[in-house]
């Protein structure tokens, strides 16, 4: 993880796109930007789980058992989620960058507090 957050640091500077730091204007702006760019590629990534559970439908309703239906749905989207989730992570490695967080550190010490909570389901869901 922190080899692809150089790298993203070092793309978004190559191609002009750091979230601003010039000054708390520029950068307030910069920031909602790039977060609205962040929430619109989630909406990507839901747009194509849309597809997938049309597809999946469309097959079921001509006859497709539904299991083997939603897996050529996920087949036939997976490039496309691969790339809408590409698009998240560049943004979200653009504001642990912004902030200065690393964000391995970050999602391993997120993840002992998530599993560390009291107040976290109890029931585990079933295959």
């Amino acid at each position: 993880m922190k080899e692809i957050q150089t790298f993203a640091k070092q793309y978004q500077k190559q191609m002009g796109w750091e979230i601003s730091e010039e000054s708390y204007a520029q950068s307030r702006d910069s920031l909602l930007n790039n977060y609205m760019l962040l929430t619109t590629e989630v909406a990507e990534v839901a747009e194509e789980l849309r597809k997938a559970f049309n597809l999946t439908a469309s097959n079921v309703e001509n006859g497709m058992d539904e299991e083997q239906a939603f897996e050529l749905a996920k087949n036939q989207i997976k490039e496309n989620v691969g790339k809408e989730l590409s698009d998240c992570l560049a943004y979200m490695l653009k504001f642990y960058n912004y902030f200065g967080i690393d964000a391995e550190d970050s999602f391993y010490a997120k993840m002992e507090e998530v599993k560390n909570r009291k107040n976290k389901d109890l029931v585990k869901p079933t295959k």
